[in-house]
């Protein structure tokens, strides 16, 4: 974020000034008047400038493109990210080479980076975004996965007769098995536990 306090006769004459030094427009900046000023006797005795601070903020995908890319440098990848933005909701897709470092087992190192991506769009914000982080196209594939077990599990589960848990997953993983499930009179799924131990039981 770029930041910087100008004063003026005018808050109208500091505001100009700060839009000049930072080549920018009135639309892309924020305005806080610190002192309106005083125009003082004839306009000079006990006159008094106007200050403002002016800023412009920084876009929050942006910042977190640049976030994500600083993890892939650090990984020591060749990689490239794209980003796709509908309404609050952004799509962050890395491809490159030996990109499964970023995927990690069960894609749970993807997950964290998903999570702290989260964190760094929302930072000080009250519109939160929704965020989704994928690599490779890895997320369909593991949403693939784990629609093929919940149905494995419930085929178990109904066999048994007896509960199945599944292995702690994140939300949004636990929200597909529940989805795959939900037309299937046979079974009933719910999420139980504390996180980030919580899980999926499958009851007949």
């Amino acid at each position: 974020m770029r930041e910087i306090t100008v004063s003026g006769q005018t808050v109208e004459e500091a505001v100009q000034s700060s839009l000049m030094q930072l080549d920018t427009t009135r639309d892309q900046v924020d305005v806080d008047v610190v002192d309106e000023g005083k125009k003082g006797i004839l306009g000079v005795f006990g006159s008094k400038p106007a200050i403002v601070k002016v800023r412009i903020p920084v876009d929050p995908v942006e910042n977190v493109e640049t976030y994500l890319a600083s993890i892939v440098d650090h990984l020591g990848l060749t990689a490239e990210v794209t980003t796709a933005v509908h309404g609050s909701h952004v799509y962050f897709n890395i491809t490159g080479e030996n990109i499964g470092l970023m995927i990690g087992k069960h894609g749970h190192t993807l997950n964290a980076i998903q999570y702290l991506t989260h964190l760094v769009i929302n930072k000080d914000r009250h519109d939160h975004y929704t965020v989704a982080v994928d690599a490779e196209g890895y997320r369909e594939r593991r949403k693939e996965t784990l629609e093929s077990l919940a149905h494995k599990m419930a085929e178990k589960a109904i066999r048994s007769h007896r509960v199945v848990s599944l292995e702690p997953m994140p939300a949004f993983e636990r929200k597909i098995i529940h989805h795959a499930l939900q037309n299937n009179d046979h079974v009933a799924t719910a999420s139980e536990g504390l996180e980030p131990h919580r899980h999926i039981v499958i009851r007949p």
